[in-house]
């Protein structure tokens, strides 16, 4: 089956979230199930610097304010999975951030530069590249939101069918809502901005967009699934969700083992596996010296990798964060976002520079050190449509310590002594977003600390855990066929 997945973002050429993972390794378990998948992705700086092979398929007019438009087809540099990409200037070659400007600010123009993804998309599976046509098209995130619509503009304008599509919300809490008069300038069929359509609260919606047009939805977990169809969970969204209910699935995100594995991490202090846990106490202590911590091993080392943002929880560890050194402690945290958040760290840090070390901003081959040197990773989030950095802590016996929603409710086994006594125990988990469940959390991870032989169990019983991408696959492999007829 011939699959177009439509991203802005894919490891190992472009990351700043966990999206990339996403598309640098789904399409990719795909074509390893005999499935013939590409991608397409906006002409960002990067890919062209990075992609291999890249020939141009077809040349066409200005329009979204880019004053010439090329579609071209490279491969990446490690898998050769082909990727499409647009070559847009004036749109896509800007330095830095592929969504916001040097002062963190959204570009003005984002709505035209992803209208022009998601218009590219349909252009692709009218036939562009004469000698590759998608049979569905998968959307992901509010980005390739107008892709579904697009797609329907084609089949109502050309009154033939085209491909199938499916839209996956990776976090319904960023939505791409623009001011309504952009519309006009998308090239849309009138009809389509309506309560029926794009408009939302009279602005221009590209989330909403994908849950309207699209086929299929799905999200990334199957809890996150069921939590977006409550009123409280939905952003605003619940009619449009509560309409496609029928049409919505969750299925897991998974984790990539050839690039997440402490047993052939060329990244970190010292390999290690689920028989022989040597290693990751010299990861321990690697890390501790990296972060100018003292080195120390009868007390637990906690750690964050992640986006600084009060979605993730973190508001609620700043106010444990005396407790927890208190406690004999240690924290090193890994993100950037919020400069509130981050200057409430970094002042923490300062306060106790033998507890609390901060690495501001993201650093792939540091947060694989950090993974495999701390022994629990701090995940309370609000809400968490799946999180791959639990799976990530699970592959490295680093137990997550997580707010029982959305895909940490799917991954983490709390360990509770039914749960330990039945070897299934993986991790801590905590209901409600209240400070003392979550300082319970943390007192019961001190507790299991202490008694080291247990604590290895749970650790072995985490990174024997198989979130793999080939069940995902699979999954969205069974979707497809679904919605195209195949059988």
């Amino acid at each position: 089956m011939r699959v177009l997945h439509v991203c802005t973002e894919v490891y190992p050429v472009l990351k700043t979230g966990g999206l990339a993972d996403v598309t640098g390794a789904l399409p990719a378990a795909q074509i390893q199930l005999g499935c013939d998948a590409r991608l397409l992705v906006p002409g960002f700086p990067t890919f062209f610097a990075s992609l291999r092979e890249q020939k141009l398929v077809f040349e066409l007019p200005p329009r979204f304010g880019a004053y010439a438009i090329r579609l071209y087809l490279g491969s990446l540099p490690e898998s050769g999975m082909k990727v499409y990409f647009i070559d847009a200037p004036g749109l896509f070659d800007r330095p830095g951030n592929p969504y916001f400007n040097a002062s963190n600010q959204d570009y003005f123009d984002n709505y035209r530069r992803f209208a022009l993804l998601g218009w590219m998309a349909a252009r692709v599976a009218e036939g562009l590249d004469v000698s590759w046509t998608p049979e569905l098209v998968h959307a992901h995130d509010w980005h390739a939101g107008l892709t579904p619509a697009y797609l329907k503009a084609s089949e109502f304008w050309n009154q033939r069918p085209l491909a199938k599509s499916v839209f996956t919300v990776h976090n319904l809490a960023y939505q791409g809502n623009f001011p309504g008069h952009v519309f006009g300038e998308l090239d849309l069929p009138s009809h389509f901005f309506g309560l029926d359509g794009v408009e939302f609260h009279h602005q221009l919606s590209f989330i909403k967009a994908g849950l309207v047009y699209a086929d299929r939805i799905t999200t990334v977990s199957p809890t996150y699934a069921r939590e977006i169809l409550r009123t409280e969970n939905a952003c605003g969204l619940d009619g449009v969700l509560q309409k496609r209910a029928a049409d919505l699935y969750g299925i897991l995100n998974g984790v990539d083992f050839s690039v997440w594995n402490p047993a052939t991490d060329a990244a970190i202090a010292a390999n290690y596996n689920v028989r022989s846990l040597a290693g990751k106490r010299k990861c321990k202590q690697a890390l501790q010296q990296e972060a100018g911590l003292p080195l120390q091993d009868d007390k637990p080392l906690f750690c964050i990798v992640s986006r600084l943002a009060v979605q993730k929880g973190l508001d609620m560890v700043l106010d444990a964060l005396s407790e927890i050194v208190r406690m004999g402690g240690q924290i090193v945290i890994l993100g950037s976002g919020d400069a509130s958040m981050e200057s409430a760290f970094r002042n923490a840090a300062f306060a106790n520079p033998a507890a609390v070390s901060i690495h501001a901003g993201y650093d792939e081959l540091k947060s694989h050190r950090v993974f495999a040197g701390s022994d629990v990773i701090l995940m309370p989030s609000r809400y968490e449509p799946c999180g791959l950095t639990q799976l990530y802590g699970l592959r490295y016996g680093t137990l997550p310590l997580v707010h029982r929603v959305g895909g940490l409710a799917d991954t983490v086994v709390d360990s509770t002594e039914e749960n330990m006594k039945r070897g299934t125990a993986t991790g801590f988990a905590f209901d409600g977003f209240q400070y003392e469940s979550f300082m319970s959390a943390v007192r019961r991870c001190f507790e299991l600390f202490a008694h080291r032989r247990e604590w290895q169990r749970v650790q072995r019983s985490a990174m024997r855990q198989h979130f793999d991408w080939e069940t995902a696959a699979v999954h969205y492999l069974e979707l497809y066929r679904q919605i195209a007829g195949h059988h």
